[in-house]
């Protein structure tokens, strides 16, 4: 955490929000086919110009393979499978390790909660049998995990925590889950043997141009590749799949959920700066730091607007309406104020006259709510006590909400 970052709410920028309801012809979104057919394109296009970066055109083939198969995960409960997920190009191999779980009570094709993971599929699940990614992998303070750069047995079940399998399998959902270092590895040169030098036409000499892609929609890129494979498999309702991510993740499956439509409903978790939080508050991380501290997340063109936030075409409560009329849930901490859980929530309150067009609550409050009592309807809101994280606290409430969208009774 920086320490020169504002935390002061008296010093929060008081600028007013790009408009989100008016084209750039001037011409009023008056109902929900304006929205769809002209504003919404327009905003999609300023996102991938100033802030994310636009993705080639070219299309790669994929194959999906099934590596192995568990009838008796997570103690009995679920059936797990290991699927590697496969492309080519510029003679760069793109392979992306998915677990998937069903429940094995399921008689039909089950709702999925799909999320890319930080510490790879070991790491979610204790079960020794799954295989250990051997991709790089960013050191931690507990250097038994994380060797050079490498996953080490230590890290079985580092993760466990973050992804309560037992407790999402028992309210009826399955779980798919990669490293999301498969994709592109977390470092500013990790493109070179990812999926930004598979698919530019000069691999790793490619030169970016100020509004390419960068790290986050890259790992935005394999979340998509993932459901491609959903969509195929019978024991998976593809039409309820929920997207989910923290922190940097966060801020990957709201890009994914904006450019991808497939996407039931999506939950974004801590994703502050560059994620859900308003970037002209300038309250705790700002674009600035982000830039500096992880200059590979974003496109070049995003640096612009360093020294100046409010000068940025787009803000993060247009994210928010990117994905209006789906279900949208934005989960933040009350001690992560890096990630200014009140502009996450702003965000969220400033996106609901998009969700209205298509006759959709939103939030359903006026003021920010208290800690520990969530809130809305389309939009859903929480701050919870503690740190940034994912809790089992954040899980019942993903659960309780996307069980109502997807009409789930237990």
């Amino acid at each position: 955490m920086n320490e020169s970052a504002n935390y002061d709410e008296s010093k929060v920028g008081n600028h007013p929000l790009p408009e989100l309801l008016q084209c750039e012809d001037g011409t009023e979104v008056l109902d929900s086919s304006i929205w769809t057919t002209k504003r919404r394109p327009e905003i999609l296009d300023l996102f991938a110009t100033y802030v994310y970066g636009k993705f080639p055109l070219v299309q790669l083939p994929i194959t999906f393979e099934e590596i192995s198969v568990n009838q008796a995960a997570l103690g009995g409960s679920a059936i797990r499978h290991e699927i590697a997920i496969n492309c080519v190009a510029n003679d760069k191999k793109i392979r992306i390790n998915l677990a998937l779980y069903i429940p094995k009570s399921a008689l039909t094709p089950v709702p999925i909660f799909l999320g890319s993971n930080f510490n790879g599929n070991h790491a979610v699940d204790q079960d020794g049998s799954i295989s250990i990614t051997t991709q790089w992998m960013r050191n931690t303070v507990d250097e038994k995990s994380v060797v050079n750069n490498r996953a080490t047995e230590f890290s079985r079940g580092f993760e466990a925590t973050r992804w309560p399998l037992e407790l999402i399998i028992e309210k009826g959902f399955g779980v798919a889950t990669f490293y999301y270092g498969d994709v592109e590895a977390d470092h500013p040169d990790g493109w070179k043997n990812g999926v930004r030098a598979a698919l530019s036409p000069g691999g790793e000499s490619s030169e970016f141009e100020d509004d390419d892609w960068g790290a986050i929609s890259a790992w935005s890129w394999g979340l998509s590749r993932a459901l491609d494979y959903l969509v195929t498999n019978p024991a998976v309702d593809s039409e309820r799949v929920a997207l989910i991510g923290h922190s940097r993740l966060g801020k990957a499956a709201l890009w994914a959920g904006a450019l991808d439509e497939r996407f039931a409903l999506v939950v974004s978790n801590n994703s502050g700066a560059g994620g859900i939080s308003l970037a002209r508050r300038d309250f705790g991380e700002s674009i600035r730091s982000i830039n500096e501290n992880f200059p590979h997340w974003f496109c070049g063109n995003y640096k612009r607007f360093n020294a100046s936030p409010e000068t940025l075409p787009v803000d993060m409560h247009q994210l928010a309406a990117l994905i209006a009329p789906r279900p949208l849930y934005i989960a933040t901490a009350q001690e992560d104020v890096w990630a200014d859980p009140k502009g996450e929530f702003l965000a969220g309150k400033n996106a609901e006259p998009v969700y209205a067009l298509f006759g959709k609550p939103g939030l359903g409050v006026a003021q920010w709510p208290p800690v520990n009592q969530p809130v809305g309807e389309f939009i859903g809101y929480h701050l919870r006590t503690g740190k940034h994280d994912v809790t089992t606290y954040d899980w019942q409430q993903f659960l309780r909400f996307a069980s109502r969208h997807f009409r789930i009774t237990q």
